[in-house]
C-alpha cells in the first residue's frame, strides 16, 4: 500500500475529501517523525511500536578499494510489531 492508496482509503471510509484525508495522513506522519527526532517512543496498541536504536561508531572497509573508513554513530528508527498484528498476519485466532 502506498501513501496515495492510504489517503484514498481514508477518504472513502471517512466520507471526506481526498484533500482532507491527505492532511490527516501528513499530520500523523509528521507527528511521528517529530517524536522520533526527539527520541520519543511511539506505541500504537494492537499495531506496534517505533523506537530509535543507537549504533556506535565503528571502522568499516570500502569493499571496492579495501580502504578503512570511519563510520559515524547513528540512530535508526526500528519497528517492533505488536502481538495482535502478528497474530492477524499469521492467521492465528
Amino acid at each position: 500500500m502506498t501513501k496515495a492508496d492510504l489517503i484514498n482509503k481514508i477518504s472513502e471510509k471517512a466520507g471526506i475529501t481526498r484533500v482532507k484525508a491527505e492532511i490527516v495522513v501528513n499530520t500523523v506522519f509528521d507527528s511521528m517523525i517529530e517524536s522520533l527526532m526527539k527520541d520519543d517512543r511511539i506505541e500504537i496498541r494492537g499495531f506496534g511500536s517505533f523506537v530509535n536504536r543507537k549504533y556506535d561508531a565503528y571502522k568499516g572497509r570500502n569493499p571496492r578499494t579495501g580502504e578503512v573508513i570511519n563510520v559515524d554513530e547513528k540512530k535508526l528508527p526500528f519497528f517492533k510489531v505488536g502481538k495482535e498484528l502478528k497474530e492477524d498476519v499469521n492467521g492465528e485466532a
